[in-house]
Protein backbone atom coordinates (compact mmCIF):
# COMPACT_ATOMS: atom_id res chain seq x y z
CA UNK A 1 0.00 0.00 0.00
CA UNK A 2 1.17 3.35 -0.75
CA UNK A 3 2.31 5.27 2.30
CA UNK A 4 0.12 8.25 3.15
CA UNK A 5 0.16 11.68 1.11
CA UNK A 6 2.27 9.20 -1.58
CA UNK A 7 -0.77 9.20 -3.99
CA UNK A 8 -1.24 12.55 -5.11
CA UNK A 9 -4.70 13.19 -7.12
CA UNK A 10 -5.30 16.21 -9.09
CA UNK A 11 -8.92 16.74 -9.85
CA UNK A 12 -11.28 19.87 -11.52
CA UNK A 13 -13.71 20.37 -14.07
CA UNK A 14 -12.69 19.53 -17.32
CA UNK A 15 -10.90 22.44 -19.36
CA UNK A 16 -9.36 23.32 -15.68
CA UNK A 17 -5.51 22.79 -16.61
CA UNK A 18 -5.29 19.47 -15.09
CA UNK A 19 -2.76 18.00 -17.20
CA UNK A 20 -0.86 21.35 -17.73
CA UNK A 21 -0.48 20.89 -13.43
CA UNK A 22 0.77 17.76 -13.64
CA UNK A 23 3.36 18.56 -17.00
CA UNK A 24 4.52 22.01 -15.09
CA UNK A 25 5.39 19.40 -11.81
CA UNK A 26 6.70 17.02 -13.52
CA UNK A 27 9.18 19.75 -15.42
CA UNK A 28 10.24 21.28 -12.44
CA UNK A 29 10.98 18.30 -10.64
CA UNK A 30 13.22 17.44 -13.48
CA UNK A 31 15.14 20.68 -13.69
CA UNK A 32 15.57 20.40 -9.93
CA UNK A 33 16.86 16.83 -10.42
CA UNK A 34 18.11 15.82 -13.72
CA UNK A 35 18.96 11.93 -12.61
CA UNK A 36 15.12 11.35 -11.65
CA UNK A 37 13.54 8.48 -12.70
CA UNK A 38 9.92 9.23 -13.99
CA UNK A 39 7.37 6.65 -15.36
CA UNK A 40 3.97 7.15 -16.85
CA UNK A 41 2.13 9.20 -19.66
CA UNK A 42 -0.54 12.19 -20.33
CA UNK A 43 -3.15 12.58 -22.57
CA UNK A 44 -3.09 15.82 -24.66
CA UNK A 45 -6.41 16.78 -26.80
CA UNK A 46 -6.19 16.63 -30.92
CA UNK A 47 -7.30 19.26 -32.82
CA UNK A 48 -8.56 19.87 -36.04
CA UNK A 49 -9.17 23.36 -36.94
CA UNK A 50 -10.56 24.92 -33.79
CA UNK A 51 -12.59 21.67 -33.13
CA UNK A 52 -11.26 18.99 -30.63
CA UNK A 53 -11.50 15.93 -32.43
CA UNK A 54 -9.59 13.44 -29.93
CA UNK A 55 -7.07 12.37 -27.74
CA UNK A 56 -3.33 10.77 -28.00
CA UNK A 57 -1.56 9.26 -24.89
CA UNK A 58 2.13 11.02 -24.68
CA UNK A 59 4.56 8.99 -22.68
CA UNK A 60 7.02 11.23 -21.04
CA UNK A 61 9.98 9.69 -23.23
CA UNK A 62 8.28 11.06 -25.83
CA UNK A 63 5.99 8.43 -27.82
CA UNK A 64 2.79 8.81 -29.00
CA UNK A 65 -0.28 6.98 -30.11
CA UNK A 66 -3.94 7.71 -30.24
CA UNK A 67 -6.58 6.99 -27.39
CA UNK A 68 -9.57 8.60 -28.92
CA UNK A 69 -11.19 10.12 -32.06
CA UNK A 70 -14.43 11.54 -33.71
CA UNK A 71 -12.93 11.26 -36.76
CA UNK A 72 -12.13 7.60 -37.53
CA UNK A 73 -14.12 5.25 -39.64
CA UNK A 74 -12.08 2.16 -39.99
CA UNK A 75 -13.96 -0.89 -39.62
CA UNK A 76 -12.15 -2.00 -37.17
CA UNK A 77 -13.65 0.96 -35.06
CA UNK A 78 -17.20 -0.41 -35.07
CA UNK A 79 -16.24 -2.49 -31.83
CA UNK A 80 -14.68 0.04 -29.91
CA UNK A 81 -16.32 1.29 -26.97
CA UNK A 82 -17.39 5.07 -26.87
CA UNK A 83 -17.33 7.76 -24.68
CA UNK A 84 -19.74 10.67 -25.87
CA UNK A 85 -18.83 11.15 -29.63
CA UNK A 86 -15.19 9.50 -28.71
CA UNK A 87 -14.38 5.74 -30.57
CA UNK A 88 -11.69 5.17 -28.00
CA UNK A 89 -8.73 2.67 -29.54
CA UNK A 90 -7.66 0.21 -26.60
CA UNK A 91 -4.76 -1.43 -28.46
CA UNK A 92 -3.21 1.87 -28.92
CA UNK A 93 -3.41 3.02 -25.52
CA UNK A 94 -2.32 -0.13 -23.83
CA UNK A 95 0.34 -0.34 -25.79
CA UNK A 96 2.16 2.89 -25.24
CA UNK A 97 0.53 3.13 -21.39
CA UNK A 98 0.77 -0.58 -19.95
CA UNK A 99 4.80 -0.76 -20.66
CA UNK A 100 5.56 2.74 -18.33
CA UNK A 101 3.38 1.77 -15.68
CA UNK A 102 5.72 -1.64 -14.86
CA UNK A 103 7.56 -0.90 -11.91
CA UNK A 104 11.03 -0.75 -11.59
CA UNK A 105 13.52 -1.09 -8.97
CA UNK A 106 15.26 2.57 -9.88
CA UNK A 107 11.58 4.10 -10.50
CA UNK A 108 11.39 7.16 -8.36
CA UNK A 109 8.07 8.30 -9.52
CA UNK A 110 4.96 7.56 -11.57
CA UNK A 111 2.79 10.59 -13.32
CA UNK A 112 -0.68 8.73 -14.90
CA UNK A 113 -3.08 11.77 -16.85
CA UNK A 114 -5.52 10.54 -16.62
CA UNK A 115 -7.24 7.84 -14.41
CA UNK A 116 -10.45 8.47 -16.37
CA UNK A 117 -13.26 6.59 -18.37
CA UNK A 118 -11.44 6.19 -21.82
CA UNK A 119 -8.63 4.68 -20.30
CA UNK A 120 -10.33 2.28 -17.61
CA UNK A 121 -11.94 0.42 -20.75
CA UNK A 122 -8.56 -1.45 -20.81
CA UNK A 123 -9.07 -4.10 -18.73
CA UNK A 124 -5.65 -4.11 -17.93
CA UNK A 125 -5.08 -0.54 -16.90
CA UNK A 126 -6.73 -0.40 -13.27
CA UNK A 127 -4.68 -3.50 -12.16
CA UNK A 128 -1.28 -1.71 -13.24
CA UNK A 129 -2.47 1.45 -11.61
CA UNK A 130 -3.37 -0.97 -7.99
CA UNK A 131 0.62 -2.22 -8.96
CA UNK A 132 1.64 1.12 -8.88
CA UNK A 133 0.06 2.03 -5.77
CA UNK A 134 1.54 -1.10 -3.78
CA UNK A 135 4.62 -0.42 -5.05
CA UNK A 136 5.30 2.34 -2.44
CA UNK A 137 6.65 4.52 -5.50
CA UNK A 138 4.78 7.99 -4.99
CA UNK A 139 2.12 8.88 -7.87
CA UNK A 140 0.89 11.78 -9.09
CA UNK A 141 -2.15 11.32 -11.20
CA UNK A 142 -5.31 13.09 -12.51
CA UNK A 143 -9.18 12.07 -11.86
CA UNK A 144 -12.42 13.75 -13.28
CA UNK A 145 -14.85 14.94 -11.09
CA UNK A 146 -17.96 12.55 -10.24
CA UNK A 147 -20.71 13.50 -12.59
CA UNK A 148 -23.87 14.09 -11.62
CA UNK A 149 -22.32 13.06 -7.83
CA UNK A 150 -21.49 9.18 -9.17
CA UNK A 151 -18.05 8.25 -9.53
CA UNK A 152 -16.43 6.21 -11.84
CA UNK A 153 -15.57 3.09 -9.62
CA UNK A 154 -12.10 2.35 -10.25
CA UNK A 155 -11.78 6.80 -10.02
CA UNK A 156 -13.46 5.86 -6.48
CA UNK A 157 -11.67 3.05 -5.33
CA UNK A 158 -8.14 5.53 -5.97
CA UNK A 159 -9.80 8.79 -4.30
CA UNK A 160 -10.62 6.86 -1.33
CA UNK A 161 -7.09 5.05 -1.13
CA UNK A 162 -5.81 5.23 2.18
CA UNK A 163 -2.40 7.11 0.94
CA UNK A 164 -4.52 9.39 -1.33
CA UNK A 165 -4.35 13.10 -1.02
CA UNK A 166 -6.72 14.70 -3.19
CA UNK A 167 -5.95 18.40 -4.54
CA UNK A 168 -9.00 19.70 -6.16
CA UNK A 169 -8.06 22.60 -9.30
CA UNK A 170 -10.05 25.54 -9.41
CA UNK A 171 -8.67 28.63 -12.04
CA UNK A 172 -8.01 30.72 -8.90
CA UNK A 173 -5.93 28.08 -6.97
CA UNK A 174 -3.87 26.33 -10.35
CA UNK A 175 -0.54 27.97 -9.29
CA UNK A 176 -0.93 27.08 -5.33
CA UNK A 177 -1.93 23.78 -5.96
CA UNK A 178 0.89 23.35 -8.29
CA UNK A 179 3.24 24.67 -5.41
CA UNK A 180 1.96 22.64 -3.30
CA UNK A 181 2.33 18.84 -5.02
CA UNK A 182 5.87 20.00 -6.01
CA UNK A 183 6.85 20.81 -2.54
CA UNK A 184 5.35 17.93 -1.32
CA UNK A 185 6.99 15.57 -4.02
CA UNK A 186 10.31 17.51 -3.22
CA UNK A 187 10.33 15.96 -0.03
CA UNK A 188 9.05 12.61 -0.93
CA UNK A 189 11.82 11.99 -3.53
CA UNK A 190 15.04 10.82 -3.04
CA UNK A 191 17.95 14.05 -3.10
CA UNK A 192 20.34 14.48 -5.96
Amino acid sequence: MAAPGKCLLVTGPPGVGKTTLVMRVFESLKASNPHLKVQGFYTREIREGGDRVGFEVVTLDGRTGPLASSTISASDSLRWPTVGRYKVDIASFESLALPVLQVKEDTNLFIIDEVGKMELYSSSFFPAVLKVLLSNVPLLASIPVPRNGRDIPGVARLRNHPGAEVFTVSASNRDAVREEIYSKLVDLLPKQ
